[in-house]
């Protein structure tokens, strides 16, 4: 399964990591260093499944995630959050329209990023072609190394 993911992290050394890991496994991978990149560039790119990073400078990962759920355009886009910030999985921020769809802490095994990219991007799909009512219910996890 091939598609695109947008990977938003302020480190370049993270960015690297999950790009090369993406990349080996089919998936076209763009990335953004901010949410407020993310934002930018989300319509002209059109990914599949965005991964966020929770502490990033302008724009954290949680508002960003705010920010495309209240976009009727970006409401039902696969979001992922990858953080070192484990104490998030528990305040919310996991699906009821408003938060992620699932939580991945770091250090993670690439293995289990694939796997939670694979798995939002079935979800999608699922939702695109009319399965349910698009909400990522059953996809909403979190990853655990």
């Amino acid at each position: 399964m091939s598609g695109r993911v947008l990977v938003v992290d302020d480190s370049s050394v993270i960015r690297q990591l999950i790009r090369v890991n993406l990349e080996l496994e089919g998936f076209e991978v763009v990335t953004a260093v901010d949410g407020a990149e993310c934002l930018d560039v989300v319509h002209r790119v059109r990914p599949d499944v965005v991964t966020l990073d929770a502490v990033m400078p302008r724009l954290d990962g949680v508002r960003t995630a705010e920010r495309l759920r209240a976009d009727p355009r970006t409401r039902h886009l696969p979001l992922a959050l990858v953080s070192a910030c484990t104490e998030l999985e528990g305040e919310g921020v996991m699906g009821d329209g408003r938060g992620v769809d699932a939580f991945l802490a770091k250090p993670f095994e690439p293995v289990d990023l694939v796997r939670m990219v694979r798995r939002l991007m079935h979800g999608r799909a699922g939702a695109a072609e009319g399965e349910g009512d698009g909400s990522f219910g059953p996809v909403s996890e979190v990853v655990e190394p």
